[in-house]
């Protein structure tokens, strides 16, 4: 029997790290959808003030297998 993949789009920010904003918003998704099955970095940003970053933002995609 084979399987059919959805990929949803998260976004998260963190005052630490891209990687924190990645892991809260799988941490998000894993509360809420069974089967993860993996992710992808769609993409990492930062907002910035007086040269410094003050918020760094990430966005996810995670896939996971539709249950039947």
């Amino acid at each position: 029997m084979s399987s059919t993949t959805e990929a949803i789009e998260l976004m998260r920010n963190s005052s630490e790290s891209w990687e924190d904003a990645a892991r809260s918003a799988l941490d998000d998704a894993d509360g809420t959808l069974k089967e993860i099955s993996g992710l992808e970095i769609a993409s990492q940003t930062a907002d910035v003030e007086d040269g410094e970053i003050t918020r760094y933002k990430t966005t996810i995609h995670v896939s996971f297998v539709l249950q039947r």
